[in-house]
């Protein structure tokens, strides 16, 4: 036996006598997690009104440079500044802290001592020398550059200033106790918009009035070289910027719309939660796309063309009545988990089929009374959502109020089968569970009321107030009662918290309608399907494909999915030639009056394979169709129609 083999022999018996040792883990105990960050008191920022200086003057980089002094309670040793995490409208922690670069914090010129909380990493632990009396603040907000990189905040054209993600608060506080003076440098001959108060202008330097933190982060800011601003009547402006002067071109009569938006929300909800509202919209593909809400301003973006190709861009322009809606229905009235005093405690997403599924119904609603969008594309709207939800099979697990939570879950990323998943329902589920509703209450009052009467109850009241009034789901079951009496309580929780409900399709067929399947889609799918530059076949094979034939999603138990066409997939070629729209579409149409399946040449990485699909249905593509003789206006009809006329 040679010297390796002993060796060898040694350390297997070694092995087999040492095993009790081996069979042994070790244990540690744990350390408790210490909460270093106090909880919000409703009691006044102790050190006075903090300032707040941004230079935005650095476009060609994208650099938010900030300075920001805070006083300090006499005797202080210590001061926790954070950066909001929680945004309200987000409904998930959102907060943009990996963003924040070269933090630094000074006392009468000296550099201090911080550390970042361990266990929330938003907090800033710094040290106050004897003596201080106020903190300065410097660090830099590096907006992203391309959209790999999250949300492009600025451009050589434009900028979106949202003072959470540049700006630090003293923990411990409501944030409506904390009082700022803003300040901000924009690019020269740039113009601003937002809804603070009191503007100041020196050069290209702007300041606004003192305010507390709340509002101060409720009231964002867009700035542009291309700029234009329309009087809408009732307090309420358009600001646009766009990435080109000629796209800020709109027609009167297009113009005219926005106007008799505001009058239709006037009419629907008998009253106003703002002293003034500014709409804040960019014409942009270079500007992250955004639509979010606030009480008195919302920031919205639609793509560069919205308005010079107002008849093709019609199925783009929901989000400007959407997020006026949320005003009233959101920013007002708010759900009451969903109310917090500080951006640090978690919000819960409780009722967001209220304060988004009513606020789509009202978006909708309010663009075809107003003519922001014609009717055809907001039935469109309502047909392709409609239809969606009947072959959801995740509808059957998950409810949509537990799709309330889904922000937190995915934050907002794309999943690999939505279908069976789920996303944020409660958006267009919600809106079709508040057109049911509206058609119950009309028919129950023979046509005398619908939801108008219930939002000029429930979001209507307090004319002026911009604070909030939180609610309940009873609250929200009784005012629908103070309305007309129905059991709405079991309505409403069958239709919301309970999962493996029926297709959502009754309020479109009380309202004097049915949902249809065409061969072509309804002008809604057709103009979003051509921005996206997808091929849709969701309802016929069950997949999405882009011009390069790769499949973008699949539908959960969808002849596509059983055979295992899934996302990432590239489709070389149909029955036997090469794969293009055109292609696609004929060997569907041609399917149906052929017992031959569909025949595919697929690749997925290095595997190329032949993939036969038994499918004989044709192309599928919902609308509704009117029921009726067409000679009156059925419920659906009348809730789109106008109510009143801007001027009138």
């Amino acid at each position: 036996m040679n010297s390796c083999a002993r060796i060898a022999l040694g350390l297997s018996a070694a092995l087999v006598f040492s095993s009790p040792a081996l069979a042994e883990r070790s244990a540690p105990t744990a350390i408790p997690v210490v909460q270093g960050v106090p909880d919000a008191k409703d009691t006044p920022y102790p050190g006075g009104t903090i300032t707040l200086d941004i230079d935005a003057t650095d476009i060609a980089r994208g650099l938010f440079r900030v300075t920001q002094t805070v006083p300090v309670a006499a005797g202080a040793k210590s001061l926790i500044l954070q950066l909001p995490q929680w945004i309200p409208g987000g409904h998930n922690p959102r907060g943009s802290i990996d963003q924040l670069v070269d933090v630094k914090f000074y006392a009468d010129g000296k550099l201090l001592h911080w550390w970042r909380d361990p266990v929330e990493v938003f907090a800033f632990h710094i040290d106050v020398p004897a003596g201080a009396k106020a903190v300065v603040a410097k660090f830099v907000h590096t907006s992203p550059l391309q959209s790999s990189e999250g949300r492009i905040t600025m451009t050589p054209e434009m900028l979106n200033l949202q003072w959470n993600q540049m700006s630090l608060y003293p923990a411990g506080y409501y944030t409506r106790q904390i009082k700022y003076k803003p300040t901000v440098t924009f690019p020269e001959g740039w113009q601003v918009a937002t809804a603070l108060d009191g503007k100041q202008v020196s050069g290209n330097k702007v300041t606004w009035d003192v305010i507390d933190y709340e509002a101060l982060v409720d009231s964002p800011i867009f700035a542009g070289a291309h700029f234009k601003r329309f009087d809408l009547g009732r307090g309420v402006a358009m600001n646009v910027v766009a990435d080109k002067p000629e796209l800020l071109d709109i027609r009167s009569e297009n113009l005219s719309t926005y106007k008799a938006l505001v009058e239709e929300a006037w009419a629907t909800f008998g009253a106003q939660h703002f002293d003034h509202y500014d709409f804040l919209l960019a014409l942009t593909d270079r500007l992250g796309g955004i639509g979010l809400e606030h009480h008195r301003s919302s920031e919205n973006a639609m793509m560069p063309k919205a308005w010079t190709d107002w008849k093709d861009m019609d199925w783009a322009r929901n989000v400007i009545s959407h997020e006026f809606t949320h005003s009233w229905d959101g920013k007002f009235r708010r759900p009451d988990k969903l109310w917090t005093p500080d951006y640090r405690q978690p919000m819960q997403g409780n009722l967001l089929w209220v304060y988004e599924g009513q606020t789509q119904f009202w978006g909708y609603v309010l663009a075809a009374r107003s003519g922001i969008q014609s009717k055809e594309t907001i039935l469109g709207a309502i047909a392709a959502n409609a239809a969606m939800f009947t072959q959801w099979p995740g509808r059957d697990w998950r409810s949509v109020e537990d799709t309330g939570f889904d922000p937190v879950i995915s934050g907002r990323r794309a999943k690999p089968y939505a279908s069976i998943n789920r996303n944020e329902d409660y958006y267009t589920e919600g809106a079709l569970m508040w057109l049911e509703a509206d058609q119950i209450i009309r028919e129950g009052t023979k046509g005398k009321k619908g939801l108008d009467d219930f939002a000029r109850a429930f979001f209507g009241i307090k004319n002026g107030d911009w604070g909030e009034v939180t609610y309940n789901f009873k609250d929200v079951a009784a005012a629908l009662n103070g309305v007309y009496a129905y059991d709405w309580e079991t309505f409403l929780d069958k239709h919301m918290n309970q999962p493996g409900q029926p297709a959502p399709l009754a309020g479109i067929e009380k309202g004097g309608y049915k949902l249809v399947w065409r061969d072509t889609p309804n002008p809604y799918d057709k103009g979003r399907f051509a921005a996206a530059k997808v091929l849709s076949l969701a309802h016929s094979l069950g997949i999405v494909v882009n011009r390069e034939g790769v499949i973008t999603s699949t539908l959960w138990n969808s002849p596509a999915f059983e055979a295992s066409l899934v996302t990432g997939t590239k489709i070389v070629a149909v029955n036997g030639a090469t794969y293009n729209e055109d292609v696609m579409k004929t060997a569907i149409i041609s399917a149906r009056s052929s017992d031959k399946p569909i025949t595919l040449v697929t690749q997925r990485g290095e595997k190329v394979q032949t993939v036969s699909l038994n499918y004989h249905d044709g192309l599928r593509y919902p609308s509704l169709e009117r029921v009726g003789d067409g000679k009156e206006p059925n419920g659906l009809d009348l809730l789109l129609a106008p109510k009143r006329t801007a001027g009138k």
